[in-house]
């Protein structure tokens, strides 16, 4: 297969899966779609390197990991998240409802290192579904390897629909409230501006460069802070190997925030430079590479340890959310459907709460009012357990394998 076809068709069926999700509204998962694409091409006509042939070979995406990873750490405002405590009080606790059913009862179940892979995935994103899935490959546990990712692939199913289930009923709870007028206007102008500072990205002064004229910050500068930024991480974590061992991706976010705060990275700087769409890409593409290596028997092998891991995580996340939103005062609804993010993170939060709140009402002030109070604990949630979180624990937990 010649290089510009293998590209050509890969890169069709991640169109294929966004447009998929883009018509259901995100109920059936782009990543889902893309999975099942990828193996009945596996299983038919495709070349096993496919995506190496496509022009991403394993080193190619490690160095978008690095990149993406540092780019995550500028994401983060300490001011909007102070103004969130509790959401990401409740998102933590939903995350540690996980490790401890899993851990708990999964493990006599399905096996101490089957948890241990599918812990990470199940409250992360794409990078930590990867690190698990290379983590498994490396230590020669080729199942455990595809089942880090068949977990980020699936567990959309089961985050989107309770998510949807939840927020209906703390939506409609909210809109009585407003309509007697027992939820104040004044709450609901600070709950507003919460929102604004949350889903406004900002714009962020380069404070150690800004005697620069503006015309020099080029895409390649950005770049190159970016990937220097990486390279420190990953120097550190070469220079600690010998007393203690960190991933070099915990340490890339890390960097990524300390970079941000002192003002050598700006925020979403990938995004500035024009790099995150081919980032994003590239690591999509590798992740459906780990497909290769499963069999149709090796799916069915793992198909009941998927839907017990994906069922314990979401009783746990249930449990552990509604004590602590008991005890900060937040309905078990917005509290379960809080840590719920942990499940898929952003965008599909934002959608998915956009989505809910249309569905509610047509009133404009209405919408206000419940977007106000709804999207920024769902945002931050997102961001605090898929972006942070997750990818500690993976740096973590890899070195259980």
């Amino acid at each position: 297969m010649s290089q510009m076809l293998a590209l050509v068709i890969v890169i069709l069926i991640l169109f294929i899966g966004d447009f998929v999700a883009v018509r259901t509204k995100a109920w059936v998962p782009s990543i889902f779609i893309c999975a099942v694409l990828f193996l009945a091409g596996y299983w038919t006509f495709f070349p096993k390197d496919i995506v190496s042939i496509a022009g991403i070979p394993p080193v190619v995406a490690t160095m978008f990991m690095y990149l993406l990873i540092t780019n995550m750490g500028t994401l983060l405002s300490l001011q909007e998240l102070k103004k969130q405590w509790k959401a990401i009080v409740i998102a933590l606790a939903g995350i540690l409802g996980i490790i401890a059913i899993l851990l708990g009862i999964g493990t006599f179940i399905f096996g101490f290192k089957t948890m241990v892979v599918a812990i990470p995935p199940l409250v992360g994103g794409v990078v930590s579904a990867l690190i698990m899935s290379e983590g498994a490959k490396e230590a020669g546990l080729a199942s455990l390897s595809v089942f880090a990712i068949v977990i980020y692939v699936m567990q959309g199913f089961a985050g989107y629909p309770l998510t949807s289930i939840m927020l209906k009923k703390e939506g409609k709870r909210l809109l009585a409230q407003y309509r007697n007028g027992q939820l104040a206007e004044k709450q609901s102008q600070k709950a507003a501006e919460e929102v604004a500072a949350t889903t406004e990205a900002g714009t962020v002064e380069l404070k150690l460069f800004k005697r620069m004229p503006e015309k020099y910050n080029t895409d390649f500068f950005k770049f190159f802070r970016l990937a220097f930024v990486g390279f420190l991480a990953y120097e550190v974590s070469t220079l600690l190997a010998p007393l203690v061992s960190i991933s070099p991706f915990v340490l890339c976010l890390l960097f990524g925030v300390i970079a941000k705060s002192i003002g050598f990275l700006e925020k979403q700087v990938l995004q500035k430079a024009n790099g995150f769409g081919l980032a994003i890409m590239a690591l999509m593409l590798f992740i459906f590479d780990g497909l290769k290596q499963a069999t149709p028997s090796m799916m069915l092998e793992i198909l009941y340890p998927l839907i017990g891991t994906i069922v314990l995580g979401v009783i746990g996340m249930y449990i552990f959310s509604f004590v602590i939103g008991k005890a900060l005062k937040v309905s078990k609804e917005m509290a379960f459907a809080v840590s719920l993010t942990a499940l898929y993170g952003f965008p599909a939060d934002y959608i998915i709460t956009n989505e809910v709140i249309k569905s509610l009402t047509n009133d404009e002030k209405e919408r206000e009012v419940l977007t106000s109070h709804m999207l920024p604990p769902m945002l931050v949630g997102g961001f605090i357990t898929v972006t942070i979180v997750s990818v500690i624990l993976a740096g973590i937990f890899v070195k259980f394998l």
